[in-house]
């Protein structure tokens, strides 16, 4: 695809979805957007989020991800820089042998050869398995539309052939479960039938599958309806890892206001307001005894706007009951939080 096509695209979806954000084209392409570590029960996890051209999509209702990218084409070059820039940083180097899974986005899609080169997906892979002797999981964030199972076969062969075996999850954002919702008014472009063809496609091969949602993620949407919508969320994942016999993680985001959205302007004229974290404990409780594990992400890297997060005054120690939750997937914690908000 020519550059420039990429750029209309990327542009028409900004315009669509009525964003007023700029792209970060000052970025020095030669350094990532941000990594981060976190913990949860599969071990320690680095997450790393490269900086590229924008997501072509761009027309999620609440997502400004695209604000920390750029609108031009960054090559292989530039990548590949990012990534020497990662293992070379102290606190990756120091922690290089306990990593267990690596999460690479580009907020968008690292599977997307326009916007990610493939030459430097190849390095990656290289890189992932000289400087990360132990890790389990390699999660790759991208739209289903750029799975090929031609690439996803020569990924998982160069990953088994790291010190020790070494998984492929892939990581799609579903964001809703209601069909309204994710597509009517969020303008996330895909469907429940898409979505079943691409874990049709990877279940042979027992691929690992993440998938993203966001609790309460457009205005006009009730606390109730929000937290219902998550646990048929979970329901629908339990009935499908069984089906396929594969291992799903629910990556549950509660909404933050990001700047430059519609979600934006809602919350400005009082129409929308972030989920209660007690909310989103009574949600993520619903998958005790299912076919899915569950991950809470509690920050909004730095996107939200004033009094737009979801962590409100005096609720540090919730946050830390989350994270432990996180750690070791005991519903007991969620059950004791809920319990003690009612």
């Amino acid at each position: 695809m020519k550059p420039d096509v990429a750029i209309k695209q990327i542009l028409e979806g900004t315009k669509r979805a009525r964003k007023s954000y700029a792209f970060d084209d000052a970025h020095d392409p030669n350094l990532p957007v941000d990594l981060w570590f976190q913990e949860s029960h599969e071990g320690p996890i680095l997450f790393v989020v490269f900086y590229s051209q924008a997501c072509r999509w761009s027309r999620c209702l609440g997502c400004n991800l695209p604000s920390k990218a750029s609108s031009r084409h960054v090559d292989y070059r530039a990548l590949m820089a990012q990534m020497d820039h990662v293992c070379r940083r102290p606190e990756v180097v120091e922690r290089r042998l306990l990593i267990r899974k690596i999460i690479v986005s580009n907020n968008g899609s690292i599977l997307d050869e326009a916007t990610f080169s493939s030459t430097a997906l190849m390095y990656l892979l290289a890189q992932v398995n000289r400087n990360f002797p132990n890790l389990s999981v390699l999660s790759i964030e991208t739209r289903p539309e750029y799975v090929d199972l031609a690439e996803l076969e020569f990924l998982a062969r160069a990953l088994a052939e790291g010190e020790t075996p070494t998984r492929l999850e892939i990581a799609i954002g579903l964001e809703a479960f209601d069909d309204h919702v994710r597509n009517g008014l969020f303008d996330k472009g895909l469907s429940l039938e898409t979505f079943e063809r691409f874990v049709a496609k990877i279940a042979p091969y027992r691929y690992l599958l993440k998938c993203y949602f966001m609790q309460k993620p457009v205005p006009g949407m009730a606390d109730l309806e929000a937290i219902a919508d998550i646990q048929q969320a979970i329901d629908y994942l339990s009935r499908t890892a069984i089906q396929y016999d594969l291992e799903i993680n629910v990556h549950l985001n509660p909404t933050f206001v990001a700047a430059g959205t519609l979600l934006e302007d809602a919350f400005r004229k009082g129409e929308y307001s972030p989920p209660y974290l007690c909310d989103v404990a009574e949600a993520a409780r619903h998958a005790r005894g299912k076919r899915v594990t569950i991950f809470l992400g509690l920050s909004d890297e730095g996107l939200a706007v004033e009094g737009g997060m979801f962590v409100r005054a005096g609720e540090k120690a919730l946050v830390e009951q989350l994270e432990l939750f996180n750690r070791t997937q005991n519903y007991d914690i969620l059950d004791r939080l809920v319990s003690s908000t009612t």
